[in-house]
């Protein structure tokens, strides 16, 4: 397969969010260990017979504030690039401040 083989390009768990990338064969997986998928069986099993969608995520009151702390994080970075930007901060500053940036994006995509 070439390297710009979809099978080949990361993707993210559908439960906890985190980095996967396929082998080459068999059928691509959905969760990235027998826990993630577990915890996903729980999820469905429990919204049976409930008005709720399937397909929501539902998250405990820790796991909430845990994700709104993240986008907090994630707001602040990115205003203190701008901040910088306006200041004339330096390049290997702002590439710096951009490489935080990207670091909590990705954490704050981590639903779990």
């Amino acid at each position: 397969m070439s390297e710009t083989s979809p099978r080949k390009r990361p993707y993210a768990c559908a439960w906890c969010g985190r980095e996967m990338v396929d082998s080459d064969t068999g059928r691509r997986r959905k969760y990235c260990k027998r826990s993630c998928r577990q915890r996903a069986y729980e999820q469905r099993t429990l919204l049976e017979g409930t008005a709720i969608p399937g397909d929501a995520l539902i998250l405990n009151a820790a796991e909430a504030e845990a994700l709104g702390d993240r986008l907090f994080e994630l707001r602040c970075a990115a205003e203190d690039i701008r901040t910088a930007l306006d200041e004339g901060t330096d390049v290997p500053s702002l590439r710096a401040m951009a490489a935080d940036l990207v670091r909590l994006a990705d954490r704050a995509e981590r639903l779990r």
